[in-house]
Order: structure tokens, then C-alpha cells, then sequence
């Protein structure tokens, strides 16, 4: 549409203007995904590096994440096996691979909020992709849970009667669960770095939360209010990692709630990324 206004000229739609403003505004998201995940091993070396320093001068260094997560799984075991009345047999094996997503889940969200924040020397002095800082944070996460895994494979060769082809549906969704999460930590990082009261806002949350996610229990045992499963998506992203892991296939509504928030969280991501990423070493 042309428009005489002193001589011709070009005339978009304001709708049109805005469908071009977001589509470039993906496009740059996508190019920063794409450059971070194209240095993928800078982030994994960081990531390992980061954590041998936490241990250093430690006798048994990354050891003691097995220990404190085998010590944990004993204790919480054997108690809430006994007030739940529960046959240990199968409830250790589920409390356990349980346990160890929570504290995978929990602890990527509760660090993404001050990610930024703490490596704004970074954001300011070193011109790189966003995401590389979200996939460094995500990568000592993910060392943390190889690590806790020796702990799953123990309680397995103790009660070997879960063992089946059917724990190998745990790995796409552990693909699945992790795309989402990297998601995830970009979102909440951007915002927690605008907005300063996110991350003790999150903090005091999620203890909440663990006690409302079929971390101790199964959802089954929840009788009728199992459906309250349905509005928590970590529920849903502990049971695609779980149930195959215990011999249940992990029904479609599981599989269906866990693409869809992997579509959206990474969509918002990316446009988050493309909008408001030039704007990170102004709120350092």
C-alpha cells in the first residue's frame, strides 16, 4: 500500500511491522543458541573445571556428592518406608531415582535465577553467546547427576527385580527433561536479572514444592487426588525419567505435557534471548 504524503513512500501495517520485528528477534535468539552450542565444549570444560574447584584440597573431592546423596537415599529410605508403610523393596528403588531427579530439577532452577548476576564480570568485559553461561551452569548440574547415578545403579544391583528393557525409555526422556530445563534456566535467568527478588522468591518456593512432587510417594498412592498431578509439570518430568526405571511405561499425557512445555520454554527462550539479551550487562 502506497500513501502520498509529500512524494510516494512504502506504507506496513503496524501488524506486519510487528510480525517482522518478531521474527527477526528469533532469528537473533537463534544465532546465539546456535554460536553457544557450537563452543558446547568450552561450556563442559568450565563446567568440570568449576567442579574440581569446589573440592580442591579435598580427599575425596566429587566422591562426596555420591556419599551425601547415598547417605540421604539410607536415611530417607528407611524412614519414609516405615511411617508410609511401605515395602522397602520397592519403595527404596523409587525414593531413590526420585530423590536424585529432584535434586537434579531443584538445583538447576534455584542457581538459574542469580546466573547472570554471578557471572557479570563475563557479561561485561568478554563479548560471547548468553546461552554459553546457561549451558556452563547446566553442564555442572548434569556432572552432578552422573555422579548421583552411581547411587541408582547401586540401589539396583541390591534390588534387581526392577531391572528391565523398559529403563532405556528413562533416556530420551532425560534428553527431553534436560532440553527443557537449559530452557528453563535462560528464561529465569534473564528475568532474575532484571528483577533481583526472583531467586529468594524461588528459594522459598521449591521447598514447598518437593513435598507437592511424587518425589517420596507415586502418584498412584495419591488416590483421587492424583489428578492434582496434572497442573505440576515437574511431576511429569520425574515420571518420564522414573517410571521407565521401574519397569512402568510413562503414559502419553506424561510424554505430551513434557513436549509441550519444552516447545513453549524454549520459544520464550529464545525470544527472551533475541529481545532483552543486548540488555544483560546494563542490569550487572
Amino acid at each position: 500500500m502506497r500513501l502520498r504524503c509529500g512524494g510516494w513512500r512504502t506504507y506496513t501495517p503496524r501488524g506486519g511491522r510487528r510480525r517482522k520485528v518478531f521474527v527477526n528477534t528469533i532469528a537473533d535468539g537463534t544465532a546465539d543458541l546456535v554460536a553457544a552450542w557450537r563452543r558446547r565444549q568450552l561450556a563442559i570444560y568450565f563446567a568440570w573445571s568449576e567442579t574440581l574447584a569446589r573440592y580442591r584440597r579435598s580427599t575425596l573431592g566429587p566422591i562426596w556428592l555420591v556419599l551425601g546423596t547415598a547417605v540421604g537415599v539410607t536415611g530417607m529410605g528407611f524412614i519414609w518406608s516405615i511411617l508410609l508403610n511401605q515395602d522397602m523393596q520397592s519403595f527404596i528403588p523409587s525414593i531413590t531415582v526420585g530423590l536424585v531427579v529432584w535434586q537434579f530439577i531443584s538445583g538447576v532452577v534455584t542457581e538459574s535465577a542469580g546466573m547472570f548476576v554471578k557471572n557479570a564480570t563475563m557479561l561485561v568485559n568478554i563479548r560471547m553467546p548468553i546461552y554459553l553461561i546457561t549451558f556452563q551452569a547446566f553442564g555442572r548440574h548434569l556432572i552432578n547427576l552422573l555422579h548421583n547415578l552411581v547411587v541408582v545403579l547401586a540401589v539396583f544391583i541390591i534390588f534387581p527385580h526392577y531391572n528391565s528393557w523398559t529403563s532405556l525409555l528413562a533416556l530420551p526422556g532425560l534428553v527431553i527433561v534436560s532440553v527443557n530445563l537449559i530452557a528453563i534456566m535462560q528464561v529465569v535467568g534473564i528475568i532474575g536479572a532484571r528483577f533481583r527478588d526472583l531467586e529468594p522468591l524461588i528459594l522459598a518456593f521449591f521447598p514447598i514444592l518437593f513435598f507437592l512432587s511424587p518425589v517420596i510417594y507415586r502418584p498412584g498412592q495419591l488416590g483421587a487426588a492424583e489428578a492434582i498431578m496434572t497442573f505440576n509439570p515437574i511431576a511429569h518430568y520425574i515420571r518420564v525419567i522414573r517410571d521407565p526405571m521401574l519397569g512402568v511405561v510413562p503414559s502419553l499425557e506424561n510424554y505430551l505435557v513434557v513436549l509441550v512445555m519444552t516447545g513453549v520454554t524454549l520459544l520464550l527462550s529464545v525470544w527472551l534471548t533475541g529481545s532483552r539479551g543486548y540488555r544483560l550487562p546494563y542490569w550487572m
